[in-house]
Formats: C-alpha cells, structure tokens, sequence
C-alpha cells in the first residue's frame, strides 16, 4: 500500500492517504497569524498501532517547513509527544 501526505485547506486538515484514496489518518489544524495549530490528530482504528500516526505527523511538519513562515503549536498531545521524540522538528516551535 502506497501512502501520500497532504495538506487539505478546504477541510483545515493533513491527511494520510492510501493509493486506493482510503483515508488512514488526519491532523486538524488552525493557523491564526503566524501560528499553525495542530490540534487534533486521528488514526482510522483499523490501521491504529502501525506507525501512519507519526508518519503523517512527519509529513505535515515537513510540508509546514517547506511552506516557510509559520510556527507549530503542538496542542494535540499526539504531536506534542512526537516533537519530544524528534528533536530535529524543535525549529518549528
């Protein structure tokens, strides 16, 4: 199974998508001046304890620091816990 990340502004949202368009996972998110909230982070259960969680999480952070000019509030405890296992995001806090 092939897996993409994207962004999706029409529904303020990260998505992890398969290749047969099955939605895995999502971060909702919130950008109020410079700051992108992330603030809800969901796995579908049936694909739960896999690793898409924090590839997702993964994907969206490197989307946000490609994008340039925003900071991350991690208010979802999912991506809290993700940036004190990956120090390498640290920047975009």
């Amino acid at each position: 199974m092939k897996l993409d990340v994207r962004r999706n502004d029409g529904e303020r949202r990260y998505e992890l998508v398969s290749d047969n368009g099955e939605l895995i996972a999502l971060i909702d998110f919130r950008v109020t001046n410079s700051v992108i909230d992330l603030f809800h982070a969901e796995t579908n259960p049936a694909h739960g304890g896999k690793g898409y969680g924090s590839l997702l999480v993964e994907g969206a952070l490197d989307d946000i620091r490609e994008r340039g000019g925003l900071s991350v509030r991690p208010s979802c405890s999912f991506v809290a816990d993700f940036f004190g296992k990956h120090p390498e995001y640290a920047d975009l806090l």
